[in-house]
């Protein structure tokens, strides 16, 4: 069975998608780097950031960070371990549990924060006008599954 080929335009976008994501994605690790962060444990770090002193349900992390409920428990385990964060039983139900973040991982996060937006700043956003940025935001809202929330969408 032949498989339609990709248009030139189609075939130069797509890789122009993956190699500025690889290269974005690879020197906002390394800046995080220095730090002891990951970029898998900085977004856990930034949505209990976002998230308040009240913190959030385990459930909603690994569902924000698109990941099985294991092996963001393994991921949460390393943040705990490390002092960076705090699980509790929920207040609510007192069925499940919630993340906080510590003290250490709330003075972290500000220099990750920094670390990040800094970066994101030289490696993207200044490279775009507003116009560009419009038209992005569009761009990925036309490209997110129909079910997901609006809100659900991560740093």
């Amino acid at each position: 069975m032949a498989t339609l080929r990709l248009s030139e335009l189609e075939d130069e976008a797509w890789r122009g998608f993956l190699y500025a994501h690889d290269r974005i994605w690879r020197e906002i690790e390394a800046g995080l780097a220095p730090l002891g962060v990951s970029m898998a444990e900085y977004s856990v770090l930034a949505l209990l950031g976002e998230a308040g002193r009240d913190g959030m349900r385990m459930s909603e992390l690994a569902k924000r960070r698109l990941m099985s409920t294991g092996g963001f428990t393994r991921l949460a385990d390393r943040l705990e371990r490390r002092g960076l964060i705090e699980r509790r039983r929920s207040a609510e139900d007192g069925r499940g549990f919630e993340a906080v973040l510590t003290r250490e991982g709330r003075a972290l996060l500000r220099k990750a924060w920094k670390q990040h937006h800094g970066d994101l700043r030289r490696l993207f956003f200044d490279r775009l006008d507003e116009d560009d940025l419009r038209q992005l935001t569009t761009i990925w809202t036309r490209l997110a599954p129909e079910d997901e929330d609006a809100t659900s969408s991560t740093p």
